[in-house]
């Protein structure tokens, strides 16, 4: 990995070796965010979440006893939240993301109860992150939504645009 930041780049981490490659969809230790097709539409703060390694390679929980790494299910992320992760503790947070798609790995989706943010959740409480010990989906889920941040415009647009669309339409022909 070069030392040069490139334009589309910031550093995390605190460290000028976990550079976040938005065009390459490497996010090293961060969270990650895509919007639902028709589900983000109607309620905007509900998408599929993600965690990246070190490498800032994207692991996200796809379904029944299915671990993606790497190919982030709903397409490329368009918000990330960056975790401020010392230089030594990378080796916990690698064995944190391991460990929680190990466990992951066995599990059976449900929407409500067992999915996406429920992964990274289990992650994050394999690796203490500001002040917390436990983590769960709602708190993941708001914690995004307030302070995520978007990759870039089309990030923007991609998820809140249909929500847009969608209100316009509500208010044009059932509230007008």
């Amino acid at each position: 990995m070069s030392n040069k930041t490139p334009s589309n780049s910031v550093v995390a981490g605190g460290s000028s070796t976990a550079l976040i490659d938005a065009s390459a969809d490497r996010f090293p230790f961060c969270i990650v965010w895509s919007p639902l097709p028709v589900i983000t539409w109607v309620l905007p703060f509900i998408g599929h979440l993600g965690i990246a390694d070190s490498e800032g390679i994207i692991h996200d929980f796809e379904g029944t006893n299915c671990i993606g790494r790497g190919n982030f299910l709903f397409g490329a992320p368009t918000r990330y939240l960056q975790l401020n992760v010392a230089p030594n503790q990378v080796t916990r947070w690698d064995e944190a993301v391991a460990k929680g798609s190990a466990t992951y790995g066995h599990r059976t989706y449900n929407f409500f109860l067992d999915n996406c943010h429920s992964y990274v959740a289990e992650c994050l409480t394999g690796f203490p992150f500001s002040g917390r010990r436990t983590w769960n989906m709602v708190v993941l889920c708001f914690w995004m939504f307030f302070q995520g941040k978007y990759v870039d415009t089309r990030g923007f647009v991609k998820t809140w645009l249909p929500f847009a669309l969608v209100a316009f339409v509500v208010t044009k022909y059932y509230v007008l």
